[in-house]
């Protein structure tokens, strides 16, 4: 495929923070982006030349997208994999279809891993309650999750038995499911990778990561690891994604139990441990995303400084009533308190109504050492009034 220049109109299925990245990082390339997206306040749909509030299986939203765009991709994995084939019959989909569709079904996702000899905790399917019954025992400890559409800790349950996956599963209503084995934690890094139609790939640093209820809360970059378990990581990463077939921005999870890796999951777009590569990075995952969709040269994914990434969730809005009736009320929190810092930079995703739980915003401590920049961003997280449970 020839590259696809500016001020050409790319697509993007999916409009929330991701995607709003990805339209500022085309924008500054001088693109132009729609976004299909059925939330009529979707962030990126906010900022894009034309937003499309309409589902992902609207065949006449579709046909318009394919009409008027040079090329598709996606911020969100759980697009049909039928909306991107069907795309695909009138413009370049990248990634493919195949490839999300690995990606957004864990059981295909755990048999892809074991496939390829990619290293990964032991599991089952479970599509009913005799698959728990008859789940090797070893499972046990283990994870119970929905094979699809679970994300930041929805549709999974800690279970220590049969008995406690059997009644998981009930509570899933008996949806399919894949049981894991719970690995022992020492910690857990990511690496996010960009290949481009010629197999080139560009991984940025490993980052460690730690999450509070399923979310990611801070990301520190370079991880801490050894060098050979970073490099490790990246290693890994790559084989994935050339076994995909895999063209765009990638992320890939990992967990390290006794000091070995195993790939946890694969995101099939930008990933949020890699929003720090937008301050710390020559060029950003999202920027890479732009060059991977048209055929353009990837960018140096290198890191000029040490970056911690803290999460900031609509809980910060949200404060307890003391009227003892368990009400609250929403208050905005005082962002002089993170400007005080000068190697901090904020990033705020437009979303309109803060709530529980939900991704509102970001910030990123730079520093040329790292330890320093580790202080100041717990400081600041602190100072904003993000507490520990």
């Amino acid at each position: 495929m020839s590259a696809i220049l500016p001020p050409a109109t790319l697509g993007m299925l999916g409009g929330g923070q991701l995607g709003r990245f990805f339209v500022s990082a085309a924008h500054e390339l001088g693109y132009k982006v729609w976004v299909l997206d059925p939330d009529p306040h979707s962030p990126a749909g906010q900022i894009a030349e034309r937003h499309l509030a309409a589902a992902y299986d609207d065949y006449a939203a579709l046909d318009e997208l394919a009409q008027h765009c040079a090329a598709i991709t996606t911020e969100f994995e759980n697009v049909p994999a039928d909306t991107l084939d069907y795309l695909a019959k009138f413009i370049p989909v990248r990634p493919s279809a195949a490839a999300v569709g690995v990606c957004q079904n864990r059981i295909a996702e755990k048999t892809f891993l074991r496939d390829h000899g990619l290293p990964h905790g032991a599991f089952a399917p479970v599509h009913a309650e005799d698959d728990i019954r008859n789940a090797n025992a070893g499972l046990f400890p283990g994870i119970l999750k929905v094979a699809r559409f679970g994300y930041d800790g929805k549709g999974q349950a800690v279970v220590n038995d049969r008995d406690e996956a059997l009644a998981a599963f009930r509570a899933f209503g008996g949806e399919t499911c894949i049981l894991e084995q719970k690995l022992h934690l020492d910690y857990e890094v990511s690496i996010v990778l960009a290949r481009d139609e010629n197999g080139v790939v560009k991984c940025f640093p490993t980052a460690e990561n730690s999450h509070r209820k399923g979310i990611l809360d801070v990301s520190m970059v370079p991880a801490r690891g050894s060098a050979c378990l970073r490099d490790s990581a990246a290693e890994y990463a790559e084989r994935i994604a050339e076994k995909l077939g895999y063209i765009g921005t990638l992320g890939v999870e990992f967990f390290v139990s006794h000091g070995q890796l195993y790939v946890n999951e694969m995101a099939p777009r930008p990933h949020n441990s890699g929003h720090y590569t937008v301050d710390a990075c020559v060029t950003s995952q999202y920027e890479q995303q732009v060059r991977a969709l048209c055929g353009l040269p990837l960018g140096d994914a290198r890191a000029h400084s040490a970056a911690v990434m803290v999460n900031i969730l609509g809980d910060l809005w949200v404060e307890k009533t003391e009227s003892g009736r368990g009400g609250e009320h929403y208050r905005e929190p005082d962002w002089s308190r993170l400007h005080a810092y000068p190697n901090l930079k904020l990033h705020f995703y437009g979303k309109h109504h803060a709530r529980p739980g939900r991704k509102m915003a970001h910030f990123t401590v730079l520093d040329g050492d790292f330890d320093r920049a580790v202080k100041i961003a717990m400081e600041a997280r602190a100072a904003i009034g993000i507490k520990d449970e």
